[in-house]
């Protein structure tokens, strides 16, 4: 039964080696309703934000020996949303999270969930709950051995596959 994505932050301090994030969306309605999204619109590139709270906190954590990490799948060519997150993730890299990029196709062939997921420490599984205007509608908390598993899985074949962000990035705006 979803919960609102609020009821599970506390995982994202509390957990101790990996917290790992499967983006499968081609948008988030959050980024589009955001200033920093129009402004990329317009032709302003993000500036990082190493003050902001999600980035505080991987750089403490990372400072004790844990790792925040994500594959995001994009299209050929990427959509706007796709290219937004692309250009915003140098800030969150700084900060210490690995985030790599696989193109839709390859996740078809890998046979990638085609739904968003955090999964903290290889045991607490969190699958997003998102509408058709890329609103998170809520989030599932899953312990489930067998569900868990198959989201290790997930993680391992896409994350094998993936390429870093900031090199497909670079590839990206050349072919603008």
């Amino acid at each position: 039964m979803p919960v609102p994505f609020e009821e599970i932050t506390h995982l994202f301090t509390e957990f101790e080696l990996t917290a790992f994030r499967l983006e499968t969306r081609r948008g988030y309605a959050s980024d589009r309703e955001g200033e920093r999204f129009q402004a990329f619109m317009r032709g302003t590139n993000p500036e990082p934000q190493p003050d902001n709270p999600w980035n505080v906190n991987v750089r403490e954590k990372a400072a004790r020996g844990a790792l925040f990490s994500r594959v995001r799948l994009i299209d050929d060519p990427p959509t706007d949303g796709q290219r937004f997150l692309m250009a915003s993730a140098a800030g969150n890299m700084d900060a210490g999270e690995d985030i790599r990029v696989l193109s839709r196709s390859e996740a078809a062939r890998l046979e990638l969930p085609d739904y968003d997921f955090w999964l903290f420490d290889s045991r607490i599984l969190v699958r997003f709950h998102i509408d058709e205007a890329d609103v998170t509608t809520g989030v599932e908390l899953i312990e489930d051995p067998a569900d868990v598993l198959a989201a290790c899985r997930a993680r391992d074949r896409a994350w094998n596959a993936a390429s870093p962000s900031a090199e497909v990035w670079a590839q990206v705006r050349s072919s603008v």
